[in-house]
């Protein structure tokens, strides 16, 4: 089993930055991914994107360009750093770590935090 933390969420007004942190409690070396996803009230979760083994990242179409996955494998964590916020990045991040390419039993997700961006 892997325990994932996230942590770095809070109040940001419009246009400003913050970095998530996702740290796991086993080697993020041996997933087959870890994943960013965001709940907003009253819309499915979204998945923001995943940093795969090898180093490859992708992106929704909403937040390319503004919001960056990164990892530090000596700290077994992974990082979310959103720029240019907009209220409409208000939600719950979460990170999920992928055993496989496919969903299985064997994926964990994060307790979740609250990102919310107001003026």
């Amino acid at each position: 089993q892997v325990q994932l933390v996230e942590s770095g969420g809070g109040l940001v007004q419009p246009g400003g930055s913050l970095r998530l942190s996702c740290a796991a409690s086993r080697s993020i070396g041996s997933a087959y991914a870890i994943a960013w996803y965001r709940q907003t009230p009253g819309k499915q979760r979204e998945l923001i994107g995943p940093i795969i083994g090898g180093g490859t990242t992708n992106y929704a179409d909403s937040v390319k360009g503004r919001f960056t996955i990164s990892r530090d494998n000596d700290k077994n964590t992974v990082y979310l750093q959103m720029d240019s916020l907009k209220p409409e990045d208000t939600g719950v991040y979460y990170c999920q770590w992928r055993s496989s390419r496919y969903p299985s039993s064997d994926d964990y997700w994060g307790q979740g935090t609250q990102v919310t961006v107001s003026s």
